[in-house]
């Protein structure tokens, strides 16, 4: 599936139809592509980002691995972030996200989410090259973690030594 595929998804949202949301495919922790929404319906403020309730999530290559998040036209100030897959970079990253899964389903208001059994996806923020840092970076000890049936996301902070800035190579 290539990252640029896109088509029909239903997300519960007051868009216009030229606006529908569709699907990016987003590669998962087994190494394959999984088709997510293209609007990330946030269940919580990103920290420190208050007021973007639903990002629109854009694919930056064909490996399904960057994207851009973006504040959906007509916001305030517009917000755009970097986020990655993040098992392309660190194969071993499988970090428990049971509390944050429980978040996204009290956000859709049922014990299991989208009935979907729960299917996620995490992407991890990038922090890019900066005076301190020669090299982007992602944070594994917060991801974003994605109901990839909903497109309802929350970023969590983890339990256990995850690295704020993890060298991306």
């Amino acid at each position: 599936m290539s990252a640029a595929t896109v088509t029909p998804h239903p997300l519960d949202l007051d868009l216009d139809p030229a606006d529908a949301p569709g699907t990016v495919a987003v590669l998962g922790p087994d190494g394959r592509t999984v088709p997510v929404p293209d609007r990330l319906a946030l269940v919580e403020p990103l920290p420190g980002l208050p007021g973007y309730d639903v990002l629109s999530l854009e694919a930056l290559d064909d490996t399904a691995t960057l994207f851009a998040a973006r504040s959906l036209p007509g916001a305030e100030v517009p917000l755009r972030l970097f986020l990655v897959a993040p098992g392309a970079f660190f194969p071993a990253y499988r970090p428990g996200t049971a509390a944050a899964v429980r978040l996204l389903d009290e956000g859709a208001g049922t014990a299991t989410g989208t009935g979907t059994g729960g299917a996620t996806v995490l992407l991890a923020v990038v922090h890019p090259v900066d005076e301190d840092h020669e090299a982007p970076t992602a944070n594994l000890l917060a991801p974003v973690v994605v109901d990839v049936a909903s497109g309802r996301a929350v970023q969590t902070v983890l339990e256990g030594d995850w690295p704020l800035r993890a060298r991306l190579a």
